[in-house]
């Protein structure tokens, strides 16, 4: 991995390296608040729940402390379309505003998968890392949809935006399938923790840990990177195509094989066109292709 992105936790899901990362981002740094994202997701345990940024996936349990919700950086729907310099501007008046000055960490996820495979806007991420560092967090790239390679362009996410976290958590891809995560950073960060005692029970376990590197492998071995590039080029030349053809789809994005398009009622209000996306879901599926839905 870039920069000095050296030491690994290897855990068993997303939502469990998020929770770690929080963890060595509060731990490493002696500050507290955590800015997250609108519209973000980052997993369904208690603390990760509270880092989302969606109602349909929080309960109405104590969630969420310390968390501070910034606004996303949508191209498509955000008030300053893809300039993301200017998204950035809330993300220091949110720290003016609702911390002490000092953060513990920045998270975002570098498309947001759940979200609705939403690309932050051009120059966002860069911009807002050298804010949360100059108020003394670290930054956390969520890589658990984007990484090894999903993007084509790149293996991580985060490097489509020229920037090098300095922490990384990851899981999906790494295990396909396998209940394999892991959480990525400095040796520096890492020694936060050596001052207690940390342990994961099945973290790391050689079953998996097998299949880990299996999967790593076949990305090499079959040029899984490349296939999506010219896969995902071709899929989203042939969505745009049809975009010109329907005023339905309002926005056709994304990158590699994580791509997406929305369904809007009118291209001007963008009001979601809920009934027809169900029309199209059914239709996919009766065809044979099954789609996701996220936002």
């Amino acid at each position: 991995m870039p920069g000095n992105l050296k030491v690994v936790y290897f855990v068993n899901s997303g939502s469990e390296a998020n929770d770690m990362a929080l963890l060595l981002a509060r731990a490493y740094t002696g500050s507290y608040d955590i800015i997250a994202l609108r519209n973000g997701y980052h997993g369904m345990s208690a603390e990760t729940m509270g880092l989302c940024g969606q109602h349909t996936w929080k309960q109405p349990v104590p969630q969420g402390f310390g968390i501070r919700h910034a606004m996303n950086p949508d191209p498509y729907r955000g008030p300053f379309g893809n300039d993301g310099k200017r998204y950035a501007e809330d993300v220091a008046d949110l720290i003016a505003g609702a911390t002490s000055g000092q953060v513990a960490g920045f998270i975002a996820e570098t498309i947001q998968g759940v979200g609705g495979t939403v690309p932050l806007a051009s120059g966002y991420l860069p911009a807002v890392y050298e804010l949360v560092r100059a108020h003394g967090g670290v930054c956390i790239a969520d890589e658990v949809q984007t990484g090894f390679g999903r993007t084509g362009s790149a293996f991580w996410g985060f490097q489509n935006q020229g920037v090098v976290p300095d922490i990384v958590t990851m899981a999906k891809g790494i295990g396909n399938g396998l209940p394999l995560a892991a959480v990525v950073t400095t040796p520096e960060i890492a020694a936060a923790l050596a001052k207690r005692i940390h342990f994961n029970t099945f973290g790391g376990n050689p079953v998996c840990s097998a299949g880990g590197r299996a999967v790593l492998r076949v990305i090499d071995k079959e040029r899984i990177q490349q296939h999506a590039v010219e896969v995902g080029d071709h899929l989203l030349q042939r969505l745009r195509a049809l975009q010109s053809k329907h005023d339905l789809i309002g926005d056709v994005r994304g990158q590699g094989l994580m791509l997406g398009l929305e369904l809007v009622k009118d291209r001007e209000t963008k009001a979601p066109a809920i009934a027809e996306l169900g029309e199209v879901f059914e239709g996919m599926k009766d065809l044979g292709v099954l789609m996701g839905k996220g936002g």
